[in-house]
């Protein structure tokens, strides 16, 4: 449904770009669909006509932001734009119904949002992954359906990390040792999932922090670090499943002056 609406809301900016230009350049408009689903921009001269007070009330009842801003946005670039074309409100029209559509896809994704989040809460070690941070309900639901819920069948976190990506495997040949590369099969939503909460942690959690900054500071890259701090959390995880306990942030320790 996601890959859906992001269609259709191309769609949208691709008509509206063929009849308004000035608005699709003062905006960003793959987000605004609920801006056009008011009768009040259905069309160029609509909106001038309408002016930035009613344009304004539509988006802002339906809770978007910025709403007085996106209505002088598009009413200033209304009266910039002088051309008219023809068929100009039949393409307008085009763009309204677009943009129910986008917004019924909205409502039926976060339903779906609220099903995924239940669903979730039932699980019996959902307060355990919520815990480490960076796990998110969306990012430890696609973990939970990668493993199957129970680390048993993996035996060692080793082998969860291998089966997630994040071990490397000797690929030698000849006389060339030490030749270490991901391996070619491994399971591309798990590796997702801890690269995402990896990344995610980086704002929050100073153990990550500090962990990504060593790694920096022994010369590896960005990605490099990202990924070598999402191979401990890997095992952070495993730990926790195993024992059956929350995360716990480690008091900070300060050096004496």
């Amino acid at each position: 449904m996601v890959n859906d609406r992001t269609r259709q809301t191309n769609r949208q900016w691709a008509q509206l770009l063929e009849f308004f230009p000035a608005l699709e350049r003062a905006l960003n408009l793959r987000r605004r669909a609920r801006l056009f689903s008011s009768p009040a921009t259905r069309c160029r001269p609509a909106i001038r006509r309408s002016g930035a007070t009613r344009i304004g009330t539509w988006p802002r009842n339906r809770k978007v932001k910025n709403a007085a801003a996106l209505a002088e946005t598009a009413v200033e670039a209304a009266r910039a734009q002088h051309t008219a074309l023809p068929g100009e409100t039949l393409a307008a029209a085009m763009v309204a119904r677009i943009a129910k559509g986008v917004l019924a896809l909205d409502e039926e994704i976060a339903e779906l949002d609220a099903l995924i989040q239940a669903r979730f809460n039932e699980h019996r070690h959902a307060t355990v992954i919520r815990s480490l941070p960076g796990m998110g309900t969306l990012l430890s639901v696609e973990f939970i359906a990668a493993t199957g819920g129970d680390l048993d069948a993996f035996g060692t976190a080793d082998r969860l990390a291998s089966f997630a990506g994040l071990s490397p495997v000797p690929r030698d040949s000849g006389r060339v040792s030490g030749n270490m590369r991901r391996p070619r099969r491994y399971h591309r939503g798990l590796l997702r999932a801890f690269y995402l909460s990896a990344m995610a942690s980086l704002r929050t959690c100073s153990a990550s922090q500090a962990y990504y900054g060593r790694k920096r500071n022994e010369g590896k890259g960005h990605k490099q670090a990202l990924l070598a701090l999402a191979r401990r959390r890997a095992n952070v995880l495993w730990a926790m499943l195993r024992d059956g306990e929350c995360h716990e942030a480690l008091p900070t320790v300060t050096a004496p002056a």
